[in-house]
């Protein structure tokens, strides 16, 4: 939802209800803020297209698609930010991979939209993120870039972009890593990009030439206290909190690539990760307990790690009882959707109740109290449309409610934007990005996955098998 990166999983059989929620959506957005925000025309525009291609009912040519596309392009390239116009730029690349349409629309004699997107990287500048952090970022946004960047370019087969005789950007993007200076920035962001560049099969980068840049990054998420550069957040959080982000990512990464021999390098990076979970306070560990499952799984460790996982699982998920997920937009505000994804991803969705489901979908009208709250509403709101959305469950966000005076969830959230959604900036993104995710799930319940994606096994875990 932040970065727009891997939306529209899971995808489902084509619903008109759900496409017309998602349209309704973006009619209310355009009422409040797309005439004076192009990142949400962006959004409007490519969804409409998404919401034709996935409709079974219509028949869209090439031509017309083509002809949708223009408008799309236009609205990117006035795009003022060069961050924002390149995540948009791999949102389309990424959306046409995943309708499978012809990649010739965006690579041909007229249009050589992938090398459009290449460029972009040169724009990006350190230190651009207006947020609580400004100042300690350095280049994570153009790290950041890069993954984005190699993901989609991979998606449509065109990866062999990244390295040519002038330029090597994907040794480019190992080189920015010396420029995020922030352990937590350099470890989160780092390992997404080592996770890209194994994806798109270039991995040999990342350990085999003159540097080994696994090896440097572990060794400085170990140097966290000598350096001392803590993130910051919108609410107070634990030092551990900022050193097993990074770490579990980084045990991802590990699993991508194949490589088990950095588990165990200077320490034992399990034995690490489980005992900063343990010291990670209830909350917290609502957000890392997801991620920590995710890694175990991909390594083939999860058994081993969590003899008891089922027991783990029920436990885990039942915290919702005890947190309120109004008393702030970021760690309570999206709590229940870490929590909801656990279930979902661990198969045990019988876990997610009612109950459970009514206070997350009413705990909006809480974040009322003050300026930070109300410009960070979208945010909170986008998890939860997403993780409603993939329980099927959505329409509790969208139909009258009590608890907003008869108004939706969704009705209420736009209806509260600031003057053209300035106060919410990139928060507001995250609402477009949500709405584009539940279009592209629409694609069908038999859609293979992409080229890119469909032979990917993780190794570790084939290895164990």
């Amino acid at each position: 939802m932040v970065r727009g990166i891997g939306l529209g999983q899971y995808p489902v059989v084509y619903d008109p209800a759900v496409a017309a929620r998602i349209s309704y959506a973006f009619s209310l957005l355009a009422e409040k803020v797309t005439a004076s925000n192009v990142y949400t025309q962006f959004s409007r525009l490519l969804t409409e297209l998404i919401l034709s291609v996935v409709n079974p009912t219509c028949c869209v040519a090439d031509t017309a698609v083509e002809t949708a596309l223009v408008p799309i392009l236009r609205t990117i390239r006035t795009e003022t930010n060069p961050y924002w116009r390149l995540m948009a730029s791999c949102i389309l690349i990424d959306a046409v991979a995943k309708l499978d349409l012809d990649r010739s629309l965006l690579s041909n004699d007229q249009l050589d939209f992938p090398s459009e997107l290449v460029a972009m990287l040169n724009e990006i500048q350190p230190n651009q993120i207006k947020d609580e952090n400004i100042g300690r970022h350095g280049d994570y946004e153009k790290l950041s870039a890069y993954t984005a960047v190699f993901i989609a370019l991979g998606q449509i087969g065109a990866q062999k972009q990244l390295i040519t005789s002038e330029r090597n950007y994907i040794q480019e993007a190992l080189d920015t890593l010396d420029r995020v200076p922030a352990p937590f920035f350099r470890g989160r962001g780092g390992s997404m990009l080592f996770s890209a560049i194994a994806l798109i099969g270039r991995d040999t980068l990342i350990f085999d030439g003159k540097r080994d840049y696994m090896r440097e990054m572990l060794e400085h998420l170990d140097r966290a206290d000598e350096l001392n550069i803590p993130p910051a957040f919108p609410q107070p959080m634990s030092p551990t909190f900022s050193k097993i982000y990074p770490l579990l990512t980084m045990l991802n990464a590990i699993a991508i690539s194949g490589r088990a021999e950095y588990l165990t390098y200077r320490k034992d990076r399990l034995a690490e990760a489980k005992k900063l979970l343990a010291a990670t306070g209830r909350l917290e560990r609502t957000h890392m307990g997801l991620y920590y499952i995710m890694a175990l799984h991909n390594l083939g460790r999860l058994h081993e790690q969590l003899p008891n996982f089922d027991e783990f699982v029920t436990n885990f998920v039942n915290q919702w009882q005890q947190i309120d997920p109004g008393k702030d937009f970021f760690l309570h505000g999206i709590a229940y959707s870490y929590l909801i994804e656990t279930a979902v991803v661990t198969g045990r969705t019988d876990l997610i109740t009612e109950e459970m489901l009514v206070r997350h979908a009413d705990a909006f009208a809480d974040m009322i109290r003050d300026d930070t709250e109300r410009a960070n509403r979208p945010y909170p709101f986008a998890y939860a449309l997403n993780m409603h959305g993939e329980i099927g469950r959505a329409d509790g966000l969208f139909v009258s409610r009590a608890r907003y005076l008869g108004q939706s969830a969704l009705e209420w959230i736009v209806d509260n934007l600031s003057k053209n959604g300035v106060a919410e900036g990139s928060r507001l993104y995250m609402l477009d990005h949500a709405l584009i995710s539940y279009a592209l799930r629409l694609r069908g319940s038999q859609s293979t996955e992409t080229e890119l994606f469909r032979h990917f096994r993780f190794r570790l875990e084939e290895r164990k098998a």
